[in-house]
């Protein structure tokens, strides 16, 4: 099946009120032509998995001012004010969550696992609600696993296959989410022959991605 797409076509995947996954930490590996087109198209409703919402000019942030979100579940808000805003307004529902919690949430997600047990969060607010388990004496939260409708990710090179490479600190989040969904879009600054990428560099292996688009690189 050939992978490669447009971005028209890429974002007639998604649709109103689905959960996102976006790759990216404060921007940095984070798609940005797949998250402006979602804004172009006006989908909303949606429910962003992703490690922060950015700023209020870039990426996720702009899907927040832009109020194409109706939920986020992240770990930092602080560096976007309009996210903060509209949680106190009531505007915007945000789940936030340790970040380590959350890494190891989307990657028990794309495992098949049960849950994730962990001590952060014991004692505090973050333990409201939640099943806590004990272990050999010691109590932990059971952090239940996440996975999305959709994960639209960034690589700086993808073979024609959907195999990913991930330039140094933009692999952050990325090849977890590519794992925890059940489609998977990848922004790629370059698009390459299959045979060219060492297989030794591969970090997302291509039986997890779905689509492949040019990125603006």
């Amino acid at each position: 099946m050939e992978k490669i797409i447009t971005l028209e076509e890429a974002v007639s995947k998604i649709s109103d009120g689905m959960t996102v996954m976006i790759g990216g930490f404060l921007g940095t590996g984070s798609p940005d032509l797949l998250v402006d087109k979602i804004i172009e198209k006006g989908i909303r409703n949606l429910a962003v998995v992703a490690n922060d919402t950015s700023f209020p000019d870039q990426n996720i942030g702009k899907l927040v001012v832009g109020k194409n979100v109706s939920k986020v579940i992240v770990s930092h808000i602080g560096t976007n004010p309009e996210t903060g805003r509209q949680m106190n307004a009531g505007e915007l529902d945000v789940v936030l969550v340790p970040q380590g919690t959350l890494a190891e949430q989307v990657r028990a997600g794309g495992a098949g696992l049960g849950g994730v047990l962990t001590p952060t969060g014991l004692g505090t607010i973050v333990e409201e609600g939640k099943e806590k388990v004990v272990v050999d004496g010691k109590t932990f939260i059971l952090e239940k696993p996440i996975r999305a409708d959709i994960a639209i990710i960034r690589a700086s090179k993808v073979d024609r296959k959907g195999n990913c490479v991930f330039d140094k600190a933009a692999r952050n989040f990325n090849p977890l989410m590519a794992m925890a969904a059940d489609t998977v879009i990848v922004e790629a600054d370059e698009i390459v022959e299959v045979g060219s990428i060492d297989p030794d560099q591969v970090m997302t292996p291509h039986i997890f991605v779905n689509y492949i688009v040019k990125g603006a690189k």
